[in-house]
C-alpha cells in the first residue's frame, strides 16, 4: 500500500456500524436513550452529593469525581458516534481523531486511578475506622483526586503521542466507532512493534498498578472483615464494598481485554461489543450500582424530590 506522511494526512472514516445498514437509526435511538440516562444520572449524583451535607464525606467526594470523569469520558465519544449514526457523516479530521484519543484515554486512565483511590478509602474506613477522619482529611482527598486526573492526562498524552508519531498508510478507514488506540494503530505503516510495545507498557502501568493497589486494599479489608465476630457485622462491612467491587470487575475486565493483548488478536465485531460496554454501559452502571442502591444516596434523592435540599441551601 502507498505510504503517506502522518503530518499531511487529513482525516479518517469510521466503519464501526457501517455493516448495520438500515438498523443504524435503531442503534441511534437505543444509544441516545442510554446516553441521556447516563448523562442525567451522573450529573444528578454530582448535584445530590454537592447539596446534601450528609454526603460530604471522602467516599461520596470520590464518587462525585468518578461520575464527573465518566461524564467527560462519554462526552468525548458518544455525541460524535450518535451524529455519525443519525447523519451518516463518519469522517473525522486527523487533529480531531488525535484529540478524541487523548481525551478518551485520559479520562479512562483517570477512572482507573480514581477506583484505586476509592479502594484505599474503603480500606481506611474498615481497617482503621477510629483514624478515618484524621487520615482522610480534605487536603489528602484533594491531593488524591488531583493526582488521579494529572496521571490520567499524562498517560493519555503518552498513548496519543505513541500512535500519532507514526506514518499512516493509504487506507484511512477505522474499523471502529471512535479513535481508540488499537484500531488506529492498525492503520499505521511499517514496523509498529515499538509502538505496540509502548502502548502495552503504558496500559500495563495504568491497569496493573491501579488494580494491584485495589487488590492490596481488599486483601486487608477481607482480613479485617473475617475478624468481625458477628455475621451481621461482616455483612454490613462487606456491603459498603460490594458496589465498588462490581464497578471494578466490569471496568478492569473490559479494559484489560481491549488493551492488554497483541494487535493480531483484534476482532471488529468482538471489540465493538466490548467497546460499547465500557463507553455506554459502564458509565450507566456506576450511578446504579454504586449510588442508587446506597441508603444514604436514596435518602438524599427523596429529600431532593421533596424540596428539602434547596430549602437548606
Amino acid at each position: 500500500m502507498a505510504q503517506t506522511n502522518a503530518t499531511s494526512w487529513r482525516g479518517f472514516v469510521f466503519l464501526g456500524f457501517s455493516s448495520f445498514g438500515d438498523l443504524q437509526l435503531l442503534l441511534f435511538a437505543i444509544f441516545l436513550f442510554l446516553y441521556l440516562i447516563t448523562l442525567t444520572s451522573n450529573i444528578f449524583i454530582i448535584i445530590i452529593i454537592r447539596l446534601d451535607g450528609h454526603l460530604h464525606t471522602p467516599m461520596y467526594l470520590f464518587l462525585s469525581y468518578l461520575s464527573f470523569s465518566e461524564t467527560c469520558y462519554t462526552l468525548g465519544i458518544i455525541p460524535r458516534m450518535l451524529s455519525g449514526l443519525a447523519l451518516g457523516d463518519q469522517a473525522i479530521s486527523y487533529v480531531g481523531c488525535a484529540a478524541q484519543m487523548f481525551f478518551s484515554a485520559s479520562w479512562a486512565c483517570s477512572n482507573c486511578f480514581l477506583l484505586a483511590v476509592m479502594g484505599f478509602d474503603r480500606y481506611v474506613a474498615i481497617c482503621a475506622p477510629l483514624h478515618y477522619a484524621s487520615c482522610m482529611h480534605p487536603t489528602l482527598c484533594a491531593q488524591l483526586v488531583c493526582t488521579s486526573f494529572l496521571s490520567g492526562y499524562f498517560f493519555g498524552l503518552g498513548m496519543t503521542l505513541v500512535i500519532f508519531r507514526l506514518p499512516f498508510c493509504s487506507s484511512h478507514e477505522i474499523q471502529h466507532f471512535f479513535c481508540d488506540t488499537p484500531p488506529v494503530l492498525s492503520l499505521a505503516c511499517g514496523d509498529t512493534g515499538m509502538s505496540e510495545l509502548g502502548i502495552l507498557i503504558l496500559s500495563l502501568l495504568v491497569l496493573l498498578v491501579s488494580f494491584c493497589l485495589i487488590t492490596i486494599s481488599y486483601a486487608y479489608i477481607l482480613a479485617a472483615i473475617l475478624r468481625i465476630p458477628s455475621v451481621d457485622g461482616r455483612k454490613k462491612a462487606f456491603s459498603t464494598c460490594a458496589s465498588h467491587l462490581t464497578v471494578v470487575i466490569v471496568h478492569y475486565g473490559c479494559a484489560s481485554f481491549m488493551y492488554l493483548r497483541p494487535k493480531a488478536s483484534y476482532s471488529l465485531e468482538r471489540d465493538q461489543l466490548i467497546a460499547v460496554t465500557y463507553t455506554v454501559v459502564t458509565p450507566l452502571l456506576n450511578p446504579i450500582v454504586y449510588s442508587l442502591r446506597n441508603q444514604a444516596v436514596q435518602t438524599a434523592l427523596k429529600n431532593a424530590f421533596q424540596g428539602k435540599l434547596l430549602g437548606k441551601g
